[in-house]
């Protein structure tokens, strides 16, 4: 058993929830670097920014994600601060353009799945150029695994020098029409990470009702870094909203101490996942 710490990462927004779905979700910059401030002092060390239109509508406004960085870095200092480069709602040809902000990390899709009412597509010209802008920039991607197949899409990039050795990637599971949240599925997809990219760093994430198992899961096999936060997940319970990420943030610390290990703090954090100083 591992007694490393775990690095949490908080999803505040994403592109999908609405106000009406819960009240307290963060979707003007001001609000979001609120609720992302909250939940630093619950324990969370890396946020994971999608920005919005005033309508609620995805964005890929630059000016957006640098307001929100901007305010991050202010109020929590080392914070690990990661733009979402994601596809739903948003222009592939846009969803690249805050790189220049340089944030810490950028999340990066290797490859096209099926969600509920989309295909998710990631063609590999866009995931060129995607990791490209990335590397140009110094920002580390976290790879997003959809599928197993994303997995070798990542070693391609790795193979073809645009992207660290030593990547950060994410299993995401329990969307529907794409990744299953089953255990044994968790078990193959590290397998195979481990025996295709060794030096990977890993984390999980749970989507819905399937956070907190996902996360156990996830725990209970060493993982580097966990996920929590208002895009996957608006509850608490069945029957309750989350009153903010940084509720979720502390369910999830709860669940890091239970398997006798600690929230990484912004320095270890950035150590664990081999990213610059603040």
């Amino acid at each position: 058993m591992t007694t490393k710490p775990v690095v949490v990462a908080v999803a505040i927004t994403g592109s999908v929830p609405r106000k009406k779905d819960n009240p307290t979700l963060p979707v003007l910059p001001p609000e979001q670097i609120e609720s992302t401030h909250a939940a630093y002092e619950a324990g969370a060390t890396l946020v994971h920014i999608h920005v919005r239109n005033d309508d609620e509508s995805p964005s890929s406004d630059p000016a957006r994600f640098a307001e929100v960085q901007a305010g991050v870095r202010k109020h929590c200092p080392g914070m690990i601060v990661q733009f979402s480069t994601g596809g739903r709602g948003r222009d592939p040809a846009a969803r690249g353009r805050s790189l220049v902000h340089r944030p810490d990390m950028a999340s990066l899709s290797t490859g096209s799945v099926n969600f509920p009412t989309i295909v998710y597509e990631n063609h590999t010209t866009l995931v060129t150029d995607l990791a490209t802008r990335m590397k140009t920039h110094d920002i580390a991607p976290e790879i997003e695994i959809f599928d197993l197949s994303h997995i070798h899409g990542a070693k391609s990039l790795i193979e073809a020098g645009l992207m660290s050795a030593r990547p950060h990637v994410q299993f995401v599971m329990g969307v529907q029409n794409a990744m299953p949240a089953d255990e044994h599925v968790l078990d193959i997809l590290l397998a195979e990470t481990r025996r295709v990219i060794p030096g990977a760093t890993w984390t999980a994430a749970g989507i819905g009702r399937y956070q907190a198992s996902v996360m156990e899961w996830a725990l209970s096999r060493g993982a580097d870094a966990v996920r929590t936060g208002l895009e996957d997940n608006i509850r608490i319970t069945k029957d309750r909203l989350a009153n903010g990420n940084a509720e979720l943030v502390s369910v999830a610390v709860e669940a890091i101490r239970r398997h006798g290990r600690a929230p990484a703090t912004p320095a270890e954090a950035r150590a664990i996942l081999g990213l610059r100083a603040a």
